[in-house]
């Protein structure tokens, strides 16, 4: 396989040898793309019954977490086998943007969830991806811990409006969505933070971090 240049030159100069260019077409993508497959049999399944359903409602839920696993696992499998790809980089936070994003849009279409929830989120979310793209010519900005510890917030709080919960679970769906919500702000902060460091260096520092 092909070399990269720079890192082949790097890799020599350190007496390393030079690292291959990683194929795109893998597994890590793949349960990546898989993702993405299953947000519009979620949507369906969700809206089934007219979101009333409690059987549909049980299968929406653990498609969620299907879906929501898949985020787990390419992550894994991508490090521990060297597939870390900058298409995975960027297809893996959009496919979580998407499957999140389908959530809380259905859940606030359905009147669970207030709309403001969802469009501060939303507006995070697509600010991030349109960062991304910003500075996709200088480097890529990989999810961060912040990143990924807002993302499995975000789920767990998605999974308990998701379920056909009684009352009583309100202020546990509440408190949940709160820490999500404060954990979507902070981080937010911190990939404009990133992407402006990365567009002023002019290099890939920031995305190795």
């Amino acid at each position: 396989m092909a070399t990269q240049p720079d890192e082949s030159a790097e890799a020599q100069g350190h007496g390393l040898p030079p690292r291959t260019r990683v194929s795109n077409v893998n597994i890590a993508n793949i349960l990546t793309l898989s993702r993405l497959v299953l947000v519009p049999v979620f949507v369906v399944a969700l809206f089934a019954g007219d979101g009333a359903d409690t059987g549909w409602r049980v299968v929406a839920t653990i498609l969620f977490a299907i879906a929501s696993l898949t985020d787990q696992v390419d992550g894994w499998v991508a490090r521990r086998y060297g597939l870390i790809t900058d298409f995975g980089k960027i297809a893996d936070p959009i496919a979580d943007k998407a499957l999140i994003g389908a959530a809380l849009i259905g859940l606030s279409v359905l009147g669970e969830l207030p709309w403001w929830v969802t469009i501060v989120i939303a507006v995070r979310e697509i600010g991030v991806t349109l960062l991304r793209f910003w500075v996709i010519r200088y480097g890529v900005i990989p999810a961060s811990r912040g990143g990924k510890a807002k993302t499995l917030t975000q789920i767990a709080a998605i999974v308990m409006y998701l379920l056909p919960l009684p009352g009583a679970a309100e202020p546990v769906r509440w408190a949940l969505m709160g820490v999500a919500l404060v954990l979507t702000v902070v981080t937010g902060l911190d990939y404009v933070v990133r992407a402006v460091r990365l567009r002023a260096t002019g290099g890939r520092t920031v995305s190795r971090s």
